[in-house]
């Protein structure tokens, strides 16, 4: 018996990027998966991939921005498999604009919504359940969570508020048997960047990433698994990550030269 085996998963983003990467991973010890996201047929596709490795899997499209539709994927897992055991926030929107070459600031609550709100909603209605077995939450968060990057001002906040939620969540959680574990993979080779946000309010459709420099999404995921079989409290998942957040603390002045060479070297 694998730590995942019979139980059920509640994946959202699944239908690619880390959320893909991870179901699959996590699908060879036969877990009861329930994959979320908004693009059904790609879904439909992780879903096969995932039967195919062993576990059963059932796909809910679900547009996580949205309360009532959140509230039903957690009501559609329990309808399907009576339990829920790991709730998996992953779901996520990129951007890549400075905030001065900013016209339209709907991309601001779009960020709050899909990255923050749409994990409170989650965490809302699965915390009934998760209480009833001792589960866990698994927040996708990022370095960019933890501290600030250049062009990304939107999804900074976004995931600082992802962070200081689930670490406030963790502390009340304390003794009930619920453990909170926050991921803040940096740089990881997916479609993110491509779908990012751009000045105009559209998706840049390029990478500006050099991706075949950075994590890839097999590797992400098998970290991210191995944090989960652990109940780790946060894994930060590049050496740049956890270098920097204690460097911080002694010379942010640094760490902000850091991230700004990074988003300009594209890894």
């Amino acid at each position: 018996m694998s730590t995942y085996t019979g139980k059920v998963v509640v994946i959202t983003g699944a239908s690619a990027g880390i959320g893909r990467g991870l179901a699959l991973a996590i699908a060879a010890e036969r877990p009861r998966l329930v994959l979320a996201a908004r693009d059904r047929e790609r879904l439909e596709g992780t879903a096969v991939s995932c039967r195919a490795l062993g576990a059963e899997a059932i796909v809910v499209p679900t547009d996580v921005a949205e309360e009532m539709a959140c509230h039903a994927l957690i009501a559609r897992a329990v309808e399907a498999f009576d339990a829920v055991d790991a709730l998996v926030w992953n779901a996520g929107i990129s951007m890549w604009a400075p905030f001065a070459e900013l016209t339209d600031f709907a991309v601001f609550e779009r960020m709050m919504r899909v990255n923050y709100l749409g994990g409170v909603y989650l965490c809302a209605a699965a915390l009934p359940h998760l209480r009833n077995v001792g589960g866990q939450i698994v927040g996708i968060a990022s370095v960019a969570g933890l501290t600030g990057v250049p062009t990304r001002t939107g999804y900074a906040a976004s995931k600082h508020a992802q962070v200081g939620f689930l670490d406030s969540l963790r502390v009340e959680l304390m003794g009930s048997g619920i453990d909170v574990t926050v991921v803040a993979p940096d740089f990881v080779r997916s479609e993110s960047r491509e779908r990012a946000i751009g000045v105009d309010g559209r998706p840049l459709g390029l990478s500006p990433v050099q991706e075949a420099r950075v994590m890839s999404t097999e590797e992400c995921a098998q970290r991210i698994l191995a944090a989960m079989r652990g109940r780790r409290r946060l894994v930060i998942l590049s050496a740049r990550g956890r270098l920097g957040r204690w460097l911080r603390l002694i010379a942010p002045g640094l760490i902000d030269r850091i991230a700004r060479r990074a988003i300009a070297r594209g890894r």
